[in-house]
């Protein structure tokens, strides 16, 4: 019997290339397959670090098709990696969704895919997914916000439509400092949306582009904080102080 593949989680740079550890760049160069949420973005890093392993497509809109293929990899001893675009799998991507499959004994019933809850060669132990740590765009934020982060809560992004109210009011009501994220084209609308919510005297860290060439960070309170004419490009993690 083969023994099983190892799952490698690997974090990977949210700007700048220099930011990946040698860890990563030994386990991408080691493993059979790389499961990437784009191939064409990932190929890039690839590329630029001359890592010629093989990759396969991996994101939010995969089927059950997919995850079983991948399982499958693993059962027959293939060695993967899985990584996103930028930063840590599974912060606020699918990465947990697999994860959970892969060590679910139990698989659902999709036509050939149908695997038996009583095969035992289909079990992947848990020792077998590992780590990878590295850059972390919530924890880049939050260690040059200032803010307490002892406790602090991750909202991801905010809902587009239903329940952005409730979104805001959670963070108005905490008692922890909150990370969330933003697209480039939501910002002001977010930040709109917060100076309803927040006190005058709360405090804000807003970075936008982290690690990036046009890297920038904007620090006051919400009014302040307005009044700054912030670019509606990049991406944006929004730190607000408890």
């Amino acid at each position: 019997m083969n023994e099983k593949g190892k799952l490698y989680i690997v974090a990977t740079p949210i700007g700048n290339l220099g930011d990946i550890t040698l860890r990563a760049l030994e386990t991408l160069k080691k493993v059979d397959f790389i499961l990437c949420e784009d191939t064409r973005n990932t190929q890039k890093l690839l590329n630029y670090f001359e890592i010629k392993t093989k990759t396969i497509s991996y994101h939010q809109h995969s089927e059950i098709k997919k995850l079983l293929e991948i399982k499958k990899l693993l059962v027959s001893g293939k060695n993967l990696a899985l990584v996103t675009d930028a930063g840590t799998p599974g912060i606020s991507d699918p990465g947990n969704k697999l994860i959970d499959m892969i060590l679910d004994e139990v698989q659902v019933e999709n036509s050939k895919y149908f695997v038996n809850k009583k095969d035992s060669s289909m079990i992947v132990q848990s020792d077998n997914i590992i780590p990878i740590p590295g850059p972390s765009a919530v924890i880049t934020a939050l260690s040059i916000s200032g803010f307490p982060a002892d406790k602090f809560l991750f909202l991801g992004f905010p809902p587009h439509k239903k329940g952005r109210q409730a979104f805001f009011k959670e963070i108005a009501e905490s008692k922890y400092t909150i990370v969330f994220y933003e697209s480039s084209h939501r910002i002001k609308k977010c930040l709109l949306e917060l100076v309803k919510v927040l006190n005058e005297k709360q405090q804000l860290c807003i970075g936008r582009e982290l690690t990036k060439k046009f890297e920038t960070i904007y620090r006051g309170t919400i009014q302040e904080i307005l009044k700054m004419n912030i670019s509606e490009k990049g991406e944006f993690v929004v730190v607000v102080s408890k």
